[in-house]
């Protein structure tokens, strides 16, 4: 689905990304784990268009993407949920996913896709009323979660999604991300807990200064002793 070659970007002079070359196969829960700073989050939004790709290529779907706008990759089905969330602090629940569904002209589409996230989320069908700004921190992400499913993304991009979270939390998020893939959506999943990113891929990539120097099904990758010393405790 989604196809890596040699990818390079740069924040000014400061390399970000070295030459990352990555697959995602449809179906798939694709991990990157690293250290901070190694180019996780970079490599999101390099996929996303937010940040500009110096050489190599990107595609999706076997179509180069790589000068595609960030918003024609969103309509191609292409969606990220942010580190930080994001979310419209000043708009209620209901509008923050309806935001989602911009794309959308069909409001029978719109309203079964809200059904689906209300399924995944009963608190945001309790609180569709509430200002998105006043939920609790774990609801705030949840709220962005469901906000990029809205747009029916062929492929998820999640960017620390546990960032912030307390550990029951973190397992509730881990369990809706492993539903919304048995669902059919694609996964590709930026995590600083790699514990937690490793019990959910398929398969993962270590990243480390803006290169990839692991990649492997993700039990390999747990039983790695360069992995479990440096992401896992040892």
């Amino acid at each position: 689905m989604l196809i890596l070659d040699d990818v390079h970007c740069a924040y000014g002079s400061i390399a970000a990304l070295r030459g990352v070359s990555l697959r995602v196969e449809g179906g798939e829960i694709v991990c990157l784990i690293g250290a901070n700073g190694a180019g996780k989050s970079t490599t999101l939004m390099a996929i996303s268009g937010i940040v500009p790709v110096t050489s190599g290529v990107i595609s999706f779907r076997g179509a180069p993407v790589t000068r595609v706008s960030p918003s024609e990759r969103v309509r191609r089905g292409i969606v990220q949920v942010p580190e930080g969330r994001r979310i419209f602090a000043d708009m209620t629940v209901r509008d923050n996913l309806l935001m989602g569904a911009h794309l959308s002209p069909d409001p029978a589409r719109i309203a079964a896709d809200m059904e689906r996230v209300f399924h995944l989320f009963p608190i945001l069908q309790e609180r569709h009323a509430q200002i998105g700004g006043t939920l609790s921190g774990g609801e705030q992400q949840m709220l962005a979660i469901g906000r990029a499913l809205m747009g029916r993304p062929e492929i998820l991009m999640l960017d620390e999604p546990s960032l912030g979270l307390a550990p029951l939390l973190v397992a509730r998020i881990a369990s809706v991300i492993a539903e919304i893939n048995r669902q059919g959506t694609t996964v590709l999943l930026v995590e600083q807990n790699a514990s937690v990113a490793l019990r959910l891929a398929h398969r993962g990539y270590v990243l480390e200064t803006g290169r990839v120097v692991l990649e492997g099904r993700s039990e390999d990758l747990a039983r790695d002793p360069q992995v479990r010393e440096a992401y896992l405790g040892g």
